[in-house]
C-alpha cells in the first residue's frame, strides 16, 4: 500500500491584513442595540469627528470630513465639486491606484499624466509645471484644449509628496488641489497633516489600510460647503422636501453606520498602528543595510514623516543578480504575499495613448520595486520566515 506524504501548508503571510483592536466592537454593538443599521447614525457623526480631531492637530488648519463608501467616492465627489466636465483637464500623478484616476473618467474628462521624482516616488513638481504650460500654450492657440480643473498628487505608500512646490504651482495657475491621501493617515509634510493641504483631500479604510472599516473613506476638506454639499451629494441629492425631490444628480456615497462604529475603535489605535508600521520599516533597512543593490522609499528630510504603510524597496538586477520579480516569487513559494509597486497608470491599457510628461522614473520604480509585508500585526515568527527567504536570496 502505497503511503503518500501529506504536504504541509504554511500559514498565509499577508501583505498588509486588517488588524483590529477589539474596541470596534463596542461600537458596533452600540449600533445594533440602538437600531441604528441604516446609513447614518451616531457613529457616522462620531467617527467624522474623530478623524477631523486627528487632522486638525495643528490648530491654524482646521477640517471637516464627510465620511463615505470609499476613497474613490471622496475623490469622485471632490470633482462633481470643482465642476470638472467633459473636455475638462486634470493633472494625475501616474504612478498610482486606479481609484485615483478612475473618478476623472467618470465625470468624462481627460487625465495628462505626470511622472515622479525620485525623493519621494510622488508627484514631480518640474515635470506638473511643464505639463501646464504646454497645455495652455496649446490651449491659447487652438482653443481645441479644455481647462486644467484639478492637480492630483498622491501620497504614494503613505510618503507625503513635495507639497510646497506643488502648492505654489497650484498657485501660480489658480488650479485646485485634490489630495490622494488615501495611504497618508497619519503621514506629515511640516508637521501638518496629510489630507489638510488641498481645496479637498481622500483618505480610505479599505481592508489593507492602516486602519479599515472593511471598505470606507472620507473627503476632508478646509471649506465647510464643500462638506456639506459632499454630504448631500452622497445621499441620493435630496431635497429639503417631505415626498423625495431631487434637483441634483446625486450618489449612493454615505457610509453605514456599522461601519463607522469599526472606524471609531480603528481610530483609537490609529498613532500605534502608524508606530508599528515604522518599527517594521525599520526592521526591514536594519536587515537590509550591508546588502548592495537595494535602496528604500526614504523621507527626503525633516519635513517629511511617513506613516511607511507599506515598506517599499528597489531591487537593482545589476548589482543583485535577480529583479524584484524573482524576490517576490521566492517569496511567494513560501506562502508570503509580497506585490510589485503600482504599474504607472500611463502604460495601463485602459490610458493608451493618454499624454505622459516626465522623463519615465515612475517606470523604473515599477520595474525594479517590490512592496514587502508590511501589516501592523506581523509576528516575530513572521518576520523569522520572511527574512529566511530574503537571506537566502541575497546571500
Amino acid at each position: 500500500m502505497e503511503i503518500q506524504e501529506k504536504k504541509i501548508i504554511k500559514e498565509k503571510i499577508w501583505h498588509s491584513k486588517p488588524h483590529m483592536s477589539g474596541r470596534e466592537s463596542k461600537y458596533v454593538q452600540e449600533a445594533f442595540e440602538t437600531n441604528w443599521i441604516a446609513p447614518l447614525g451616531p457613529n457616522v457623526n462620531g467617527f467624522e469627528q474623530d478623524i477631523a480631531n486627528f487632522l486638525n492637530k495643528r490648530k491654524d488648519m482646521q477640517v471637516q470630513t464627510a465620511a463615505l463608501t470609499s476613497g474613490t467616492a471622496a475623490l469622485h465627489l471632490a470633482m462633481v465639486m470643482l465642476g470638472v466636465g467633459p473636455g475638462d483637464i486634470v493633472m494625475v500623478q501616474s504612478f498610482t491606484f486606479c481609484g485615483t484616476t478612475n473618478p476623472v473618467v467618470y465625470q468624462g474628462a481627460k487625465i495628462v499624466f505626470i511622472d515622479s521624482e525620485l525623493d519621494t516616488w510622488n508627484m514631480c513638481p518640474k515635470a506638473l509645471e511643464e505639463a501646464i504650460i504646454y497645455h495652455n500654450n496649446l490651449h491659447a492657440k487652438t482653443l481645441q484644449l479644455g481647462e486644467i480643473k484639478a492637480i492630483v498628487p498622491v501620497h504614494l505608500y503613505g510618503m507625503p509628496a513635495k507639497l510646497q512646490e506643488i502648492q505654489e504651482i497650484s498657485d501660480k495657475y489658480a488650479i485646485p488641489i485634490i489630495e490622494d491621501a488615501a495611504e497618508a493617515l497619519g503621514s506629515y509634510y511640516k508637521r501638518r497633516a496629510c489630507g489638510t493641504f488641498g481645496e479637498m483631500a481622500a483618505l480610505s479604510f479599505n481592508g489593507n489600510k492602516i486602519i479599515t472599516t472593511s471598505g470606507g473613506g472620507a473627503l476632508v476638506s478646509r471649506h465647510k460647503q464643500n462638506i456639506e454639499q459632499a454630504r448631500f451629494l452622497s445621499t441620493q441629492a435630496r431635497d429639503s422636501a417631505v415626498h423625495y425631490q431631487h434637483s441634483q444628480i446625486g450618489y449612493n456615497y454615505r457610509m453605514s453606520n456599522v461601519v463607522a462604529g469599526i472606524g471609531r475603535g480603528q481610530m483609537e489605535v490609529l498613532e500605534a498602528r502608524v508606530k508599528q508600521r515604522r518599527e517594521n520599516n525599520k526592521r526591514y533597512r536594519d536587515f537590509f543595510q550591508d546588502i548592495p543593490g537595494v535602496t528604500f522609499q526614504n523621507e527626503p528630510n525633516h519635513d517629511f514623516f511617513s506613516n511607511f504603510w507599506l515598506t517599499a524597496i528597489l531591487i537593482n538586477p545589476e548589482i543583485t543578480g535577480f529583479t524584484r520579480e524573482d524576490v517576490r516569487l521566492a517569496l511567494e513559494v513560501e506562502n508570503i504575499e509580497a506585490r510589485p509597486l503600482w504599474k504607472p497608470m500611463h502604460l495601463q491599457p485602459v490610458f493608451h495613448g493618454s499624454a505622459f510628461f516626465g522623463q519615465g522614473i515612475c517606470v523604473d520604480l515599477f520595474e525594479k520595486g517590490l512592496c514587502l509585508p508590511s501589516g501592523s500585526n506581523l509576528s516575530e515568527d513572521d518576520f523569522d520566515r520572511i527574512f529566511s527567504v530574503l537571506h537566502e536570496m541575497f546571500k
